[in-house]
């Protein structure tokens, strides 16, 4: 059976691929847009409730519109729902993406100038030019070029990624440092270091990595899960995690974090995974 998370299809209107599998009214190929505002939800329906987000730059294919909704499917990871019209555009070819926790769009390539809004970690953008320690992108601004990084490199430590979001408020269904949850933060890092990574952390689990064995040690870029909850190692006894009790991304000591989330939460361990990191 597909999985309605990735399967781009609300009954209305079906990717054509999906011609003569799944039931539609129509079927569509489908338009590339992409978000041009800092973060955008996406909904389980229109005006419903946040299942992820994107970033700016990030490109969504656009299948239909209802109530002043797009209903379509992320190219980041496949995640299927609705994203405001209005935090859409026109796709551009991305030449860079921001490899900061944050960073400014400035008006003039000078960093005495206010600043017209923020982007954050994994933006994509267009740049068009080079003003001194600035780059010009596709909207017109300038930004940091130390906060930019050419948009098919990639980095090697997904621990050393999740550094960057220490402190990041928790948000169910976040992506960025302006608030994430436990698998964004995880999908965010694995992404940042060139390995496909899916949105929740059910599925998640069902892909990555290789089962460690129950005796052996944990090292660092371990994945820990639960029915619900995914961590990160950053050395064989401490987890990287974005969570509800902390309301935060936090480190905590993998033995305590078990225990409590074992008996508050969403019950014992039920994988431990090592993935192949170079």
């Amino acid at each position: 059976m597909s999985d309605p998370r990735t399967t781009p299809s609300n009954g209305r209107v079906a990717h054509t691929s999906l011609n003569g599998s799944v039931e539609a009214e129509r079927y569509s190929e489908g338009r590339w847009m992409m978000v041009q505002q800092p973060i955008a939800n996406l909904t389980d329906k229109p005006r419903g409730a946040r299942a992820s987000q994107l970033v700016f730059g990030e490109r969504f294919l656009v299948l239909d519109n209802e109530d002043g909704f797009a209903f379509g499917q992320a190219e980041r990871d496949g995640y299927v729902g609705y994203i405001l019209q209005g935090a859409l555009t026109g796709a551009e070819p991305a030449t860079h993406w921001v490899i900061s926790p944050a960073t400014h769009l400035y008006p003039k390539a000078n960093i005495k100038v206010s600043p017209d809004v923020c982007l954050y970690f994994g933006s994509q953008v267009k740049v068009t030019g080079e003003s001194g320690a600035f780059k010009r992108i596709h909207t017109g601004h300038f930004m940091p070029t130390q906060h930019l990084m050419p948009i098919k490199a990639r980095f090697a430590d997904p621990v050393g990624i999740a550094d960057l979001f220490l402190g990041t408020p928790y948000l169910w269904g976040g992506t960025s440092r302006w608030g994430i949850d436990c698998s964004g933060l995880v999908q965010a890092c694995l992404l940042a270091c060139g390995i496909d990574c899916p949105r929740d952390s059910d599925q998640q689990e069902a892909v990555l990595g290789e089962d460690i064995p129950g005796d052996a040690a944990l090292k660092r870029g371990d994945l820990i899960f639960w029915k619900g909850h995914v961590g990160m190692m950053a050395s064989d006894r401490m987890l990287l995690h974005a969570n509800a009790h902390h309301m935060a991304t936090a480190y905590e000591p993998l033995k305590d974090a078990a225990a409590r989330i074992e008996a508050n939460e969403f019950g014992a361990i039920t994988s431990r995974k090592r993935l192949a990191l170079g």
